[in-house]
């Protein structure tokens, strides 16, 4: 898959993210980080294209998306799924968890990553 490129302010921009992450994106961090889901290997807050995904894994072209309060509305939505097809129609895999998910059931975060990684997932 060939590289996108990246704007400059999108670049400065996910790097201040990474520096201002949220406690569910911290928690789920922990787990992502090396050594990893599995040896699977997670980016944090990556641009890619237009966009800044939460988490990353190029390995498997898994996206892990961590959504707060303010994706609850409709206009919102209709942007997040926008986003997901861009992303899905250059071939990325999108899942998306909510602040209170990570929080409350983080083995199960973990479990639903972990066989959205799998090479034979649909």
């Amino acid at each position: 898959m060939p590289r996108e490129t990246v704007a400059p302010r999108n670049r400065g921009f996910a790097k201040a993210m990474r520096q201002d992450m949220t406690r569910a994106e911290l928690r789920l961090w922990q787990h992502l980080r090396k050594p990893g889901l599995d040896g699977l290997r997670f980016r944090r807050q990556t641009p890619i294209g237009p966009y800044i995904v939460d988490f990353f894994c190029p390995a498997r072209n898994l996206i892990v998306e961590v959504d707060g309060d303010q994706h609850g509305c409709d206009r919102a939505e209709a942007r997040d799924q926008r986003r997901d097809a861009w992303l899905r129609e250059r071939g990325y895999r999108v899942l998306r968890f909510s602040n209170r998910d990570v929080m409350t059931n983080l083995n199960g975060v973990c479990d639903t990553i972990l066989a959205a990684a799998n090479p034979d997932a649909p």
